[in-house]
């Protein structure tokens, strides 16, 4: 594995001194504890009522305003002084910078959100799903072989987190990822795990001539019909029903363009390959793939590069057992494995997503 700036002058080289690893240490030893001390500061208005009273709080103020127990505040707000979201001076206590975050990044909110709704009670599981190969903390749910098959019927605050999720990430790439694909003014596109449509609905908005089909699962497409019934240009929109995992499911003809958002990162590499094999089937020379995934080698934050692998297990203990966000150089190995090759790769769309044009060899 190799890796370019700044990932490289990161990762490779000791970062902390003694006591800041000694640190870091214990932060993880007690990280589910940190977790939802700091979920319910953020749950119980605490912080933004620090944010609020720019002059600080005492803990009866802080007791007396959220309406809950001095008990309760105080070993929050303890926990919290120690953990660094909460400053104390003179008796009063303010809100530091990493809980001004918490409340104010929409990327914490959303990551927060789908951890405790998603990913909490399942990751327990995880040494299980490590060793069997399978999403073993996706019972907490369901007994469902992926977290796909089962999307639909997930309670509702788990649905609204991991969609949330999903789309915060995916969204905030689309415009630009619109310009990249209708570069060639593209009049047919395959939407491959098109999910609820959204990219769809945008294609159709970019575009007045195109004609868009989803392929995804039959209960995602009965889902995206809901999402794009009676808007514009939602008779453009399509659904081809088919269970991808299948390797004899053919993939339809007759396509200019086969995008692929955040979808590979939903299969295993053997799986990634089927799927781009199938793809490379269906296409001649003047067609193209666009793969947009966030590679969590090719983020320009190393921030972005830490949220990226800890999503990864995600996919191990709760979507699949054998997917991640993945280094692009194995990606990019699936696609030549295929029949591919890589034409060019567009980095920096949105939060950190790439978009890999992909041609017939």
């Amino acid at each position: 594995m190799k890796l370019e700036s700044p990932q490289k002058e990161i990762y490779g080289k000791e970062r902390f001194t003694a006591l800041e690893a000694q640190r870091l240490a214990q932060e993880i030893a007690f990280g589910p504890i940190v977790f939802q001390v700091s979920r319910l500061m953020v749950k119980f208005g605490i912080f933004q009522l620090l944010d609020d009273h720019k002059n600080g709080l005492t803990l009866e103020e802080i007791s007396e305003k959220t309406n809950k127990s001095h008990y309760g505040i105080q070993v929050l707000i303890e926990s919290s002084l120690t953990i660094g979201t909460v400053i104390l001076k003179e008796g009063k206590f303010f809100l530091a910078k990493a809980g001004w975050f918490l409340i104010h990044d929409e990327m914490a909110k959303v990551n927060m959100d789908f951890n405790h709704d998603v990913n909490y009670l399942g990751t327990f599981d995880l040494e299980a799903a490590i060793l069997n190969g399978k999403p073993e903390g996706l019972k907490v749910f369901g007994n469902w072989p992926t977290i796909y098959e089962g999307l639909s019927q997930l309670p509702s605050h788990v649905q609204k987190s991991w969609f949330g999720f999903d789309h915060f990430y995916s969204d905030c790439s689309f415009d630009q990822a619109l310009k990249i694909v209708f570069n060639n003014q593209p009049k047919t596109l395959l939407d491959v795990g098109g999910n609820t449509g959204r990219f769809a609905m945008k294609c159709v908005e970019y575009n007045e001539y195109v004609n868009v089909t989803i392929m995804d699962l039959p209960q995602q497409l009965d889902m995206m019909r809901t999402q794009t019934a009676g808007k514009t240009g939602a008779d453009r929109i399509h659904g081809h029903g088919v269970n991808l995992l299948d390797e004899k499911v053919p993939f339809p003809k007759g396509f200019d363009v086969i995008w692929m958002s955040q979808f590979l990162d939903c299969f295993s590499e053997k799986e990634v390959t089927s799927i781009l094999h199938r793809a490379a089937v269906s296409m001649n020379a003047d067609n193209r793939v666009y793969i947009m995934e966030t590679f969590w080698d090719r983020q320009r934050f190393e921030t972005a590069s830490y949220c990226l692998a800890q999503i990864s297990l995600y996919f191990t203990a709760m979507a699949n057992g054998n997917s991640k966000m993945y280094y692009s150089a194995d990606m990019e190995r699936c696609v030549i494995n295929a029949g591919l090759c890589v034409e060019t790769i567009h980095d920096e769309l949105g939060l950190g997503h790439s978009i890999m044009v992909c041609k017939l060899k």
